[in-house]
This record gives structure tokens, C-alpha cells and sequence, in this order.
């Protein structure tokens, strides 16, 4: 309870065990605090007199700050990584509370991510350069209706090879693939379904601004990744104002799944090069 903090926030479909590996090892030396994003995990969907209306950016900054809040000391700060729609919650937060940035975070990190162009680089159906636009309302389209559709019989196998062709490298294991399709197949048809439909609806040619995002950041893709591919978060790792660094893993989107011991000591460094600096500062 007295360790450094260690801010977890999981992907859409997601819940707080898909950071097993990171807590089972990073809990024996810090404070890990995990949540589950509004209509995921233990979380409660929004009521369905306010459902169209309960998802957001906004919600997503809000829900990440309201943990904070409550989670850490006056005066305490942590370090804060995001996975996926994870890192967006970050990097909206720090779009929409430039104040606490500084107030609540020593650092953070951004982990096969994206601050927009949600669809445009999708590596699953590749298409001429003057098809791009037409097939970015098209993955949309069934991204939303594939979210908010309850699994029935006859549509579980479809589902789950396209869950896993979308957030698994080729080459991890098959038990990663049904690990993360079980996170997609528990998560609430609405919750799915809303945070679909933002994260299309807003996640456009127009980027989340990243200027008030001032501390140091540390930035981490996968080359095989296929939903949000590598040059997402080599634009992240551009446009970051403080990069700590920027790495590139093996593997698919789910780095956290697929290369756990590689992110496990990064986010070690990460930790202890906050510590170092604040011994420095003292």
C-alpha cells in the first residue's frame, strides 16, 4: 500500500485482468491501481435512458481523472500507462485537464495506441491509395455493428478469427488469441458497442493535441501490429513533447499480452527514472 503507484488503463473490449503479467510482476515492488473502463469488467454500462449519450472522450478523460482522485494522495503522483484505448484516455485527459497532468503524473506511457486516424492504416484489407476513403467507412461501419452485436450461435467463430486477426500478432501464442477473444465475448454488447461507435466517430483525420502532455512519455508499438500499425505511434513519438523514448516490440497489438516481459521492464525504467529525477531535484 506504501509503494510508488503504477496507473494501469486497459483497451476497448478489455478488462483489468488483460494486465495480468504487468501486475503480477510490478505489484511486488509498487502500488498497482487497474480500473475497467465504463461498460467493461465490473464497471456498470450506462443507463439505457442515458447509453447514446454515456460514452465520450470527455467520459473516458473524466472516468481516468475520477480514478486518480480517488486512488492517490494529495500530492502523490504516479506513473500512468494506457494499452490501446488506454493510451487515448491518457492522451485525452491531458487534452482536457492540462492542470492535473503536472499535479497527478510523473510520467507516462503510451502503449500501441493512436491520437487519430483510426482506421486509415488498419493492415487487414489492404486497398489502392483511391479506395482508402471508401474503405474507411466500410471497417467503421462493421467495427460498430460488430461491437454492439451480441454473440449468438453462428457467429462466435466468425467473431473470434476476426478479433484475433485484428489485436493478435501471427505469431503468438494461440492461447493469447482466445485469452483476448474471452475479454471481447465478456464485455457488454452495449459496452462494446458505445465505445466503438466514439472512438470511430471521433478518432478522425483530426489528432487528440498532445502539447499539454509535459511529462515525460514513453512510447511503445509493435511492428506486426494490425489495428493501430506502427506508424501510430511513430507519429505519437513525434509529436510528444517530452518523449522519454520510443520502442518498437515484435509482435501484434496486444504488446502487452504478447511481449510482456519486454513492457514489464520498461515500465520499470520508466518508474525508476522518475525516481532518479526526483532524487536529483531533492
Amino acid at each position: 500500500d506504501d509503494g510508488y503507484p503504477i496507473v494501469l488503463a486497459h483497451g476497448i473490449t478489455c478488462a483489468i485482468r488483460v494486465w495480468a503479467n504487468q501486475i503480477a510482476d510490478l505489484a511486488r515492488d509498487y502500488k498497482v491501481i487497474a480500473y475497467d473502463h465504463r461498460g467493461h469488467g465490473r464497471s456498470g454500462v450506462p443507463p439505457l435512458r442515458r447509453r447514446r449519450n454515456g460514452y465520450g472522450l470527455d467520459f473516458l478523460a473524466a472516468d481516468l481523472d475520477a480514478v486518480l482522485a480517488a486512488t492517490l494522495a494529495p500530492g502523490e503522483r504516479a506513473v500512468i500507462a494506457g494499452h490501446s484505448m488506454g493510451g487515448i484516455a491518457i492522451s485525452s485527459w491531458s487534452q482536457r485537464y492540462p492542470q492535473r497532468v503536472r499535479q497527478c503524473a510523473d510520467a507516462v506511457a503510451l502503449i500501441n495506441t493512436t491520437t487519430g486516424d483510426l482506421l486509415r492504416n488498419v493492415n487487414l484489407l489492404p486497398v489502392p491509395p483511391a479506395l482508402v476513403g471508401g474503405r474507411v467507412r466500410a471497417a467503421g461501419l462493421l467495427l460498430k455493428r460488430l461491437g454492439a452485436a451480441p454473440l449468438v450461435p453462428g457467429s462466435v467463430q466468425q467473431s473470434r478469427r476476426f478479433v484475433a486477426a485484428l489485436a493478435v500478432g501471427r505469431h503468438a501464442d494461440p492461447a493469447i488469441a482466445d485469452f483476448v477473444f474471452d475479454l471481447f465475448a465478456q464485455t457488454p454488447p452495449a459496452g462494446r458497442g458505445g465505445w466503438a461507435r466514439v472512438l470511430v466517430d471521433s478518432l478522425g483525420p483530426k489528432h487528440i493535441s498532445l502539447r499539454n502532455l509535459t511529462v515525460p512519455t514513453l512510447v511503445v508499438g509493435s511492428r506486426d501490429d494490425r489495428l493501430l500499425p506502427i506508424g501510430s505511434s511513430r507519429r505519437i513519438a513525434a509529436d510528444a513533447p517530452n518523449l522519454a523514448s520510443f520502442v518498437e516490440l515484435s509482435g501484434g497489438h496486444c504488446g502487452i499480452l504478447e511481449q510482456p516481459d519486454e513492457v514489464n521492464q520498461l515500465l520499470r525504467q520508466l518508474v525508476e527514472s522518475t525516481a532518479e529525477k526526483r532524487r536529483i531535484s531533492s
